[in-house]
C-alpha cells in the first residue's frame, strides 16, 4: 500500500525490500492512489532497488488502486500512463510473456467515458500499450462469468480468495469449521487458459465508522487460516500462476506481514502493539513450497502463535460500534509447530489450565482456549528438556477492552 508510505525515506524502502528477499519474497505489488506524493514514494522504490545487486531477483508491478484513481473520463487514462511512462521501462518492473504486468483494485466502476466496461479496459489497454505492452491481470469484483467477453484482459486476479466471505451466521457449527476457501475454480472455469493470480491472507479485521471510511467487519481468520489457504494452493499450484499476499502494510485492514511503519491510515487503536512479522516467516516456508512444489525439510525448532487481545463479545465504551460478522471468530488462540524431531508440546492459557500433545517432526497445527485475564503459553521439550518457551508477557486476553480489537497478537519462538 503506497498510500501508506508518505514518510518513507529509500531507505525505508530498501529495508523493506531487502526483508522481503531474505524471506524468499519475489517482489512487491505497488497498490496505488490518485495523489502525485504516492507516485513519488513509487520513485524512491524503485531508487532503492537500484542498490541491490543487478542478479538479486526482486521486480514490482502496479496495481491502480480504482477506488481511488479517477475514471469516469477518456482524460482520468493520463494517470495510468503516466506511471507507466515513467517506470515502465526499469528492468525492475515485472514482466510477464515479455510484457508489463498491470494490476488493480477494482475498476468495475468507471468506464473511461465508454458504454462498457469491456470498452473501458479496451480502452486502457491500447492507450498504455502506446507506451509499452502490458499483460493486463486486474481485480474486477463482478461475476466471473464475464470474463470471456473481455478481449483486453489477460488474466484476472482473485482478492477476495483469501478469506471464507460466505459465512454469514453462526447457526451451523459445522458450516463454520474449516471454512471453505473455494472461489478460485469459478474464476479458472471462465478465465479459459488466461493469467489466474490468487490471493493468501492471514486475516482481515477494519474498525472505521460512519464518520471515515465506514467500514467496520472481520472475515474469519481462525482454523489456522494462513496455513490452510497456503496449502490449498501449493495442491493446485499447476492451475496457478501467481499468488499475491494480502498485506505487506495494509494496517487499516489487519493483514499486514511486515512491521509497522510509514504512516497509517488512522488504524493506530488496533494496530500499536500488534506485531504480524513471526506470519512473515511461516510465509517463507509455503513461499518455498510453492515455487518447488515441495515442502522444505523442518531443520529449526519454531512455534508461531496467535490470538485476539478481548473476548469476541465482549463490549467497549466507543462510538464505533462492534464489528460486523464478530460472531464468527473463536476465543481461541492458533498454534503452528515446526519440530525437527519428535516433541512434546505443552499448551497454557494459564498455571491451571493446559494441555500436553505429541509432535511427530514437521509441521503441526494445534489450538487451546484463551481465558480473560490470562495471556498464552507454547513449551515444547525434547527428551524431558525445554526446547523452546513461546509465551509474550505482554499479551493478556481481556473482558474491558477501551476499543474493539479483532486484530491478532502475533508471536513466535526458535532455537
Amino acid at each position: 500500500m503506497v498510500g501508506n508510505t508518505y514518510p518513507y525515506s529509500i531507505d525505508d524502502w530498501f529495508d523493506d525490500i531487502t526483508l522481503a528477499i531474505e524471506h524468499d519474497i519475489d517482489g512487491f505489488v505497488l497498490n496505488v492512489g490518485h495523489e502525485q506524493w504516492q507516485k513519488d514514494r513509487v520513485s524512491d522504490c524503485f531508487q532503492a532497488a537500484s542498490r541491490l545487486h543487478a542478479e538479486a531477483p526482486f521486480s514490482f508491478f502496479l496495481s491502480f488502486d480504482m477506488s481511488a484513481v479517477p475514471s469516469q473520463t477518456e482524460n482520468d487514462i493520463v494517470l495510468l500512463s503516466g506511471y507507466l511512462e515513467t517506470f515502465g521501462l526499469s528492468l525492475r518492473m515485472f514482466r510477464h510473456h515479455g510484457k508489463v504486468m498491470v494490476s488493480t483494485f477494482s475498476g468495475e466502476n468507471g468506464l473511461f467515458g465508454q458504454h462498457s466496461l469491456e470498452l473501458a479496459y479496451s480502452f486502457v489497454k491500447r492507450t498504455l500499450e502506446m507506451v509499452t505492452p502490458i499483460h493486463l491481470v486486474p481485480s474486477f469484483f463482478i461475476d466471473p462469468a464475464r470474463y470471456p467477453a473481455f478481449e483486453a484482459l489477460d488474466g484476472a486476479f482473485n482478492w477476495n480468495g483469501g478469506w471464507p466471505l460466505h459465512l454469514t451466521s453462526r447457526s451451523s457449527r459445522s458450516h463454520i469449521e474449516n471454512a471453505s476457501l473455494d472461489t478460485d475454480q469459478y474464476h479458472l472455469k471462465n478465465l479459459h487458459g488466461r493469467t489466474f493470480m490468487a490471493a493468501v491472507s492471514p486475516w482481515f479485521f477494519t474498525h472505521y465508522g460512519p464518520d471515515s471510511w465506514n467500514k467496520n467487519w472481520i472475515y474469519r481468520g481462525d482454523d489456522w487460516l494462513f496455513v490452510r489457504r497456503w496449502e490449498q494452493l501449493i495442491e493446485m499450484r499447476d492451475q496457478i500462476d501467481f499468488v499475491q499476499v494480502i498485506s505487506w502494510n495494509d494496517y487499516g485492514e489487519s493483514h499486514y506481514i511486515g512491521p509497522i511503519k510509514g504512516a497509517q491510515p488512522n488504524s493506530q487503536a488496533w494496530v500499536n502493539g500488534y506485531p504480524h512479522t513471526s506470519w512473515l516467516v511461516l510465509n517463507q516456508y509455503f513461499a518455498r513450497a510453492f515455487r518447488t512444489g515441495k515442502y522444505p525439510e523442518i531443520k529449526t525448532d519454531r512455534i508461531f502463535m496467535w490470538a485476539r487481545p478481548h473476548a469476541k463479545n465482549a463490549i467497549a465504551k466507543e462510538r464505533v460500534p462492534r464489528p460486523e460478522h464478530w460472531q464468527l471468530t473463536d476465543d481461541v488462540f492458533w498454534v503452528v509447530v515446526f519440530a525437527a524431531a519428535a516433541c512434546k508440546v505443552r499448551l497454557y492459557s494459564d498455571h491451571k489450565h493446559s494441555k500436553s500433545f505429541n509432535v511427530d517432526a514437521g509441521m503441526t497445527r494445534l489450538s487451546f482456549p484463551l481465558r480473560v485475564g490470562s495471556g498464552m503459553r507454547a513449551r515444547m521439550k525434547r527428551n524431558g528438556v525445554v526446547i523452546l518457551d513461546c509465551h509474550p508477557h505482554d499479551f493478556i486476553f481481556t473482558n474491558n477492552p477501551e476499543v474493539y480489537n479483532f486484530n491478532a497478537f502475533v508471536t513466535m519462538a526458535e532455537n
